[in-house]
């Protein structure tokens, strides 16, 4: 009884009833584990990077290198702190305040486990649930551009504040994207509590095809794809990682909306954006890998896979291969440019994404219907949507004139253009010299001579 009690998925009823010092105990655990993992998140992406780039990444401070991020931390701490003449004081140095509090407030509502028992008293492994939990995530993702936007305004400075501009309008686009893939995790968990959308991926779900009922996955990675691989990507956008580096290019903005920004402040930034990633992949756990379950191979063989302190291993194990995509999207994907990171959002995650939003609709809204029927509204829907795919008219590209018509078409007194066809006539001035030689094949003599 005790280990099925162990194993039950927490509910809204279970929060709130927690002594203060339980509580206590669970917000320093979520701000341990986002600082512990932004220390080892570090020194995990110089090492792969590292490995990725043949070379051996750090590997002196500390075994296997474990200590470089301490230690760089540290010199950042004690190094000058510079600020500059024509910055805002106050916004100046609240700005990677804001950043670091709204990246680790969002792991206020991350279970990362079930009921447990914790010194006599029951409790789930979560600081905290409520109703609409995923849009408290939703919210802190959007406030935490502000630190960056305010950060580049308050700098007094140009490149800055081309960077916090470039954020602003990336987290827009990817905004939208993001909530509108979570809305399909909605539809199908029937619920916005963190906590119940990783009840609803525990069971397999059960298809009918032709009166025959048929397990499929629980995870929603599975079940709900299109949703999966379009968060993800607005995740990338969302925490500026490579190749949606935007806001920081240093290639064209020195370092972006922090290039005013030294010393402890500019440590800040660097904690957000690694928190950041790792409250995002624990997120993208939480909608859609099952959160802290087991995954069904392990499951399979061992029964109390799910029970006790155990999930909490499954739940890092996710988190840490989430950071290992985006460590390796950074080693293997080139940047991007501005108008093509826009375009990607504006006109192509969102089109799909209301597409997919509108299928998955209409499915849900057949459920109740006999299995023939559904079938041929299934077999009609798609029907259609392959017709209007087919015959969507295509934007023509007007024919490219050519270089005769571009020429007659530049206006009386323009400059004068050099010879379209790339060759130079000799000038009349130069006198053609021609060099005569004798055949070679003379034959050799008293007066001849060599050729």
């Amino acid at each position: 009884m005790s280990a099925l009690y162990l194993a039950q998925d927490p509910t809204l009823a279970d929060f709130g009833k927690d002594p203060w010092w339980l509580v206590l105990g669970k917000i320093v655990f979520a701000f341990a584990f986002g600082l512990l993992a932004t220390l080892l998140g570090v020194w995990f992406e110089r090492r792969v990077v590292g490995r990725m780039a043949v070379r051996p990444g750090p590997n002196q401070v500390g075994p296997f290198g474990l200590l470089q991020t301490l230690a760089d931390g540290l010199k950042m701490a004690f190094k000058e702190d510079i600020l500059p003449k024509a910055a805002d004081k106050v916004v100046y140095f609240f700005a990677p305040v804001i950043s670091v509090v709204c990246a680790v407030t969002a792991l206020s509502v991350i279970p990362f486990g079930p009921m447990v028992s914790i010194f006599g008293h029951w409790t789930p492994l979560q600081v905290t649930d409520v109703s609409v939990a995923v849009l408290v995530l939703l919210a802190c993702s959007s406030l935490a551009v502000y630190g960056i936007v305010l950060g580049g305004w308050a700098s007094g400075s140009t490149y800055p504040l081309l960077g916090g501009l470039r954020s602003s309008a990336q987290m827009i686009s990817y905004e939208v994207a993001m909530g509108l893939s979570i809305v399909a995790v909605f539809m199908t968990a029937g619920t916005m509590s963190t906590s119940g959308i990783v009840a609803a991926q525990g069971d397999a779900t059960r298809l009918t095809v032709f009166g025959t009922e048929i397990p499929a996955p629980g995870w929603y990675a599975i079940l709900l794809l299109p949703s999966f691989i379009i968060f993800f990507i607005a995740t990338v956008g969302e925490t500026n990682r490579a190749p949606f580096d935007l806001p920081e290019a240093e290639s064209e903005l020195v370092a972006g909306f922090m290039t005013e920004y030294s010393s402890l402040k500019f440590a800040l930034f660097m904690l957000s954006e690694y928190v950041a990633m790792v409250t995002m992949s624990a997120v993208t756990t939480t909608l859609f890998l099952g959160g802290w379950r087991a995954p069904a191979p392990i499951t399979t063989i061992w029964a109390g896979a799910n029970s006790g302190w155990w999930p909490m291993l499954w739940f890092f194990a996710k988190v840490v291969m989430l950071v290992f995509v985006f460590v390796w999207l950074r080693g293997t994907l080139p940047r991007l440019r501005y108008d093509q990171f826009m375009r990607f959002g504006w006109k192509v995650l969102l089109p799909i994404n209301l597409v997919w939003i509108l299928v998955l609709a209409g499915l849900r809204s057949i459920e109740d219907w006999q299995s023939r029927d559904r079938l041929l509204a299934t077999a009609v829907g798609a029907g259609v949507l392959l017709l209007v795919t087919l015959l969507w008219p295509s934007r023509k590209q007007a024919p490219k004139p050519s270089v005769q018509e571009q020429v007659n078409s530049r206006p009386h007194g323009s400059f004068p253009l050099p010879p379209m066809d790339l060759q130079v006539p000799p000038s009349p001035r130069t006198k053609r010299v021609v060099a005569e030689r004798e055949p070679a094949n003379v034959a050799a003599g008293s007066d001849s001579r060599e050729v």
